[in-house]
């Protein structure tokens, strides 16, 4: 299920589904009645929202739809995506969609307002998790190995920073920019919720951004002799979270950043809820604000 304002996206799923899995069904709760349905041959994905356009994921291939007259506008083919990942620019006026490419480690880019497409080789391994900017400038993504995170320009593709969630595999679940772009918060089966500086906003200079602090028990970047850096692995000159999280291993959380300043807010798939605060100049762990369970009204977990 995905919603846009009082519209409803529905796709039927588990053992004994209200709705065939290969349909995505357009509900409008003022009017408490279905407004449109889109038929598939295969199993929906998954489905992203726009004011004017309705997206629909499938394993190989993506449909896009004015949301108006629900018309077929483009189809895009993609290397097999059983996530479903796609991702869709909300700021109004500007129309950037992002989807695998059509081979592994690339991401493909549709600029729809300027007639283009751009191919980002992103990684070597296939793409595992992506996120958008609201305004479709930035992308973030992360291999099935899970250590590195990259984001770049969805303009011209080029690479802007490079920062490192950890040095063994993990399996990435959620990535999501901050709205002004100056953040990026990572989550992951190691159970650590990962808050990134990043230096490609435009919008602050140099002295204004906050200095991100070094990992936990990471060597410090300015501790290494200029003449190692050329010979010693990536690893001992990577840039390190700022702020973590620690949470139970091997549970799948979906992060966000939260209204209030310097805030991320986590949802487990077990129905767990936290909110944390970090600081964004010392750094460290974050501080826990509020947690609880949405499914456990009763009791505390």
């Amino acid at each position: 299920m995905l919603f846009r304002c009082n519209i409803l996206a529905l796709v039927g799923g588990g053992s004994r589904p209200h709705y065939p899995p290969s349909k995505v069904m357009i509900w409008d709760d003022h009017q408490s009645r279905c407004i449109g349905e889109l038929s598939f041959r295969s199993e929906v994905r998954a489905v992203r929202l726009r004011r004017d356009r309705i997206i629909v994921v499938l394993d190989h291939k993506i449909f896009v739809y004015n949301f108006a007259d629900l018309k077929l506008v483009h189809q895009i083919e993609t290397v097999p995506n059983p996530k479903g990942l796609c991702a869709v620019s909300q700021q109004q006026g500007s129309l950037v969609l992002v989807c695998p490419g059509g081979q592994k480690g690339q991401v493909r880019v549709e600029h729809y307002g300027a007639r283009r497409t751009k191919f980002i080789m992103a990684h070597d391994s296939r793409i595992a998790c992506f996120a958008l900017s609201q305004d479709g400038q930035l992308i973030a993504t992360a291999s099935t190995k899970g250590t590195l995170i990259r984001v770049f320009s969805t303009a011209d593709g080029m690479l802007l920073q490079e920062v490192r969630r950890g040095a063994d595999r993990a399996e990435i679940h959620s990535l999501a920019f901050s709205a002004n772009m100056q953040w990026l918060v990572v989550s992951s089966d190691k159970g650590t919720v990962h808050v990134f500086s990043l230096k490609v906003n435009l919008g602050l200079t140099g002295s204004e951004k906050p200095r991100p602090s070094p990992e936990p028990n990471s060597p410090p970047a300015n501790s290494i002799p200029s003449f190692f850096k050329g010979v010693l692995p990536k690893y001992f000159h990577s840039e390190w979270s700022v702020a973590q999280f620690r949470l139970h291993e091997g549970s799948q959380y979906i992060v966000a950043f939260g209204h209030q300043k310097n805030t991320i807010v986590i949802l487990g798939m077990d129905g767990s809820f936290y909110r944390c605060e970090y600081d964004p100049v010392a750094g460290g762990e974050m501080k826990q604000l509020e947690c609880f369970n949405i499914l456990k009204t009763e009791e505390a977990f």
